[in-house]
């Protein structure tokens, strides 16, 4: 399912030419962010932006209920799959000359520092080590490109080739489907195959694994991407930045490696994916893969976790809420713990009761005013956070978790909301007895 394939909701069609320098496509996409916005004419190709910009459109794509997201996601995380060879893979239907300048590569916002592929992940398998990543890329010309590397796994990856004098063979997908954009982005183990995971949730979601398909270079990608870019990370440097981040501040300039584009690779018709800087769907994707960490750490230490969620009001980054169901008094203090330790880069979480709807921020709030006081706060002086947060200025952060659950020896029924009979649907238990 390739991008062209995946464009659910409403699709808000821009039909006149857009050039690529002119902010036309920040506008547009800003405009209504729920919606699904296609350029037919983005520098003489199309192009679409928002397209997994809701958890509802997430859901659409994996063909599974929007409650089931993250538990879907963490059990694909934990029985991988392999992925199905194919012979003939969408992508390489059609070759393009290589001329980066002429792909619909949109600069964002004014101070960018260039053009910018937001949405690609790339591909790399080198010396048994394999991964799946977001990056940040800038175009420098029409064959280079200027990719933020934070020290991570690829940043590993490419230290191993470079201390040997050797170039890194990567691949770049550039409208790949939701199971490979998810897993992209979710933390795993250094070496482990994101492929599998997002075959894993094909194979779950819709009953086929995930195909994959040879490049020249080697390396195994989806099958349907829409643009793959076969290229090397060069032992060269150049500036890259600034560029607006998931926070929607601007990130600063650094040195960062080249990679040169060999070869460019096209399914029939392609449609190159947008990813707004700092938009919703920028949350969606960096953070929603987030969540079945924190739900795994959580339920290490209380066994009746009803769901988490990274909230888009903390950029689905800073600011989390679990809801639990709990066994014994303490049990709030320790999720707020072990959902820390869960997502590090979190810097405030709620911790509620089972009857609250996590995805409903007024009901959230509600808990915090009514079934809390303020000596239930617990605050984290001196804790390593993220480097995302323009508070932190780089330095250590204080954490702040608020414990807005009912004590157990307390009445229940007199912090309890009255509701009509079918205002509401029962809260989604992800795990089921």
């Amino acid at each position: 399912m390739s991008v062209k394939d995946s464009l659910f909701g409403e699709i808000v069609k821009v039909s006149s030419h857009v050039d690529p320098e002119s902010k036309e496509v920040s506008a547009k996409l800003m405009e209504d962010q729920n919606a699904t916005y296609l350029f037919e004419d983005l520098n003489g190709r199309r192009a679409a932006g928002n397209i997994f910009s809701t958890r509802a459109k997430i859901a659409e794509a994996l063909n599974i209920p929007k409650e089931d997201i993250v538990g879907h996601m963490l059990d694909a995380i934990s029985s991988p799959q392999d992925c199905e060879a194919v012979e003939d893979p969408a992508f390489r239907q059609c070759s393009l000359d290589v001329d980066l300048m002429k792909l619909p590569i949109p600069r964002y916002f004014p101070e960018d520092g260039g053009r910018y592929i937001t949405s690609g992940v790339i591909v790399v398998d080198h010396d048994g080590k394999k991964n799946v990543s977001f990056h940040r890329m800038m175009i420098m010309d029409g064959k280079h490109i200027a990719v933020r590397l934070v020290p991570r796994h690829l940043f590993t990856i490419y230290n191993m080739a470079k201390e040997k004098g050797e170039e890194l063979n990567i691949s770049i997908c550039i409208g790949a489907r939701a199971e490979v954009l998810l897993a992209a982005a979710t933390s795993m183990d250094f070496g482990a195959d994101e492929l599998r995971v997002a075959s894993a949730m094909c194979l779950k979601g819709h009953g086929t694994p995930l195909k994959v398909g040879r490049c020249d270079n080697g390396i195994w990608v989806p099958a349907d991407t829409d643009y793959v870019l076969e290229g090397r990370i060069t032992l060269n440097e150049a500036s890259e930045g600034p560029f607006v981040d998931i926070t929607g501040t601007y990130d600063f300039k650094r040195q960062q490696p080249v990679i040169e584009i060999d070869r460019i690779w096209t399914c029939k018709d392609p449609v190159f994916h947008l990813l707004l800087p700092g938009g919703y769907e920028h949350f969606m994707l960096m953070g929603l893969p987030r969540e079945p960490m924190i739900l795994k750490t959580v339920r290490q230490a209380v066994p009746r976790v009803r769901n988490v969620r990274l909230t888009e009001g903390g950029c689905c980054w800073l600011n989390g809420v679990v809801s639990i169901k709990k066994n014994k008094e303490g049990d709030g203090v320790n999720a707020i713990m072990a959902a820390f330790t869960g997502h590090p880069s979190m810097k405030n979480v709620i911790v509620v009761d089972e009857d609250i709807d996590i995805f409903d921020d007024r009901e959230v709030e509600w808990a915090v005013a009514t079934r809390m006081q303020a000596d239930r706060i617990l605050v984290i002086p001196g804790a390593a956070g993220s480097s995302l947060d323009p508070s932190s200025h780089g330095r250590t952060t204080s954490k702040v978790g608020y414990d807005a659950t009912i004590p157990l020896d307390q009445d229940r029924s007199l912090y309890t909301k009255i509701k009509l009979r079918g205002q509401r649907p029962p809260v989604f238990n992800l795990f089921k007895g």
